[in-house]
């Protein structure tokens, strides 16, 4: 459906058909169709913090990672270049090039990230800039004028991300903020209209840390929205990992069937799979870059530390079983020379084989799902790209 431009859908672009279901777990395969394009799940989403995923373009992201979908952020983006500079060029789309989808997220990850810096209160919460130090208020009407201008076709909604451990009471009353400014995200994102031509969809995130009665309060109340997706937040803040998967599930058990789940900011290729088990759809994680880029690479074959002395001599490919023309020719010797020499073509040579990894991780995941050995395929899988090589 095509909406013209400043004008605002009377239905969501946003849907979700759930296409199998794993009998043996709650592993789901689906396809999320958008303005700009389909999107098969379960996914792997790349960020791309400042309108760029680090080291690597948009074409390669395209022909080498096989990215569906990427995120901006909105901190980031507000900062610098500016809404002044994403409106003239109509939208992030047509800023960075990149004509699939794009998830924003609402800045309040990066807010929870500078506890040091911020103040929370009813209104919102007044940060400073790590660039030059000034101050800055984001409220929930603030944030979706943002997301609105960035242009992204999933925007979310502003919350609190409530730290590990908290107490009882602080998770409580975090949540009722949120909630209440789940409310107004919702108000604010009614009475605007959609940007650019194309329809964003508002995803409400759930809370409650490690306190089940209050995830569950959380999923439920962000489920009567009725939004197009729903997403899990506050995990994987310094919780054990046998937590994130708990909590994971339980949240999972009390989200709409019929919605896409986005878990926000997990994490390993193990993590992707055992969440995916419980039922997540969607996962956005900076780990496969920013490992990259310090010389770890996930591969099919297993972990490796190219800065290892043994790979000084190996001629071998990086990755023999990837299809992408980077894993596929260049050396693991050749990247430890270049990862050694500091040279900048190595971060974007590591960069496109760990996305290529993850992003073949859950196309496979995905057609294991659909043919039913999902589960048995995973245990066999963990074994092999848990190792360290």
């Amino acid at each position: 459906m095509y909406c013209p431009i400043y004008l605002s859908c009377s239905m969501p672009a946003l849907k979700f058909e759930l296409e199998k279901t794993d009998t043996a777990s709650k592993a789901r395969a689906g396809t999320i169709t958008t303005d700009h394009g389909m999107i098969q799940t379960p996914i792997f989403m790349p960020v791309g913090t400042a309108g760029s995923v680090k080291a690597v373009s948009q074409q390669q992201l395209k022909n080498e990672v096989d990215a569906q979908i990427i995120l901006g952020n909105t901190y980031h983006l507000y900062l610098r270049p500016g809404m002044e500079v994403l409106k003239s060029a109509g939208g992030l789309h047509k800023f960075n090039g990149w004509d699939k989808p794009i998830l924003t997220d609402s800045g309040g990850y990066q807010v929870f990230s500078l506890a040091s810096n911020r103040k929370i209160s009813e209104d919102g919460v007044v940060f400073q800039s790590h660039i030059d130090g000034s101050k800055h208020l984001f409220t929930p009407e603030k944030a979706m004028d943002i997301q609105r201008t960035i242009g992204g076709d999933i925007i979310m909604a502003f919350d609190e991300c409530p730290p590990y451990p908290s107490e009882y009471k602080y998770v409580k009353n975090s949540i009722e903020l949120t909630h209440r400014w789940l409310d107004r995200c919702f108000t604010q994102f009614n009475q605007t209209e959609d940007l650019y031509g194309y329809t964003q969809n508002l995803f409400p995130i759930a809370q409650g840390g490690t306190e089940k009665d209050l995830r569950k309060a959380s999923c439920e109340y962000i489920a009567s929205k009725n939004a197009t997706g729903n997403a899990i937040g506050g995990l994987s803040v310094g919780e054990p990992t046998e937590l994130i998967h708990e909590y994971c599930g339980w949240a999972c058990e009390h989200l709409p069937e019929n919605k896409p789940r986005y878990l926000m900011g997990v994490g390993t290729p193990a993590d992707l799979l055992e969440c995916i088990s419980l039922g997540v759809d969607m996962f956005d994680c900076v780990m496969p870059t920013r490992n990259g880029r310090n010389g770890m690479l996930f591969t099919t074959q297993g972990i490796i530390n190219i800065d290892n002395k043994k790979w000084e001599l190996d001629h071998s490919v990086l990755d023999p079983v990837l299809e992408n023309e980077t894993s596929r020719y260049y050396s693991k010797s050749y990247l430890r020379h270049l990862i050694k020499s500091k040279e900048l073509f190595g971060l974007t040579i590591a960069s496109i084989q760990n996305l290529a990894f993850y992003l073949w991780l859950v196309k496979e995941a995905r057609t294991k799902i659909i043919d039913g050995s999902f589960t048995s395929w995973k245990k066999d899988i963990l074994t092999v790209i848990n190792r360290r090589l």
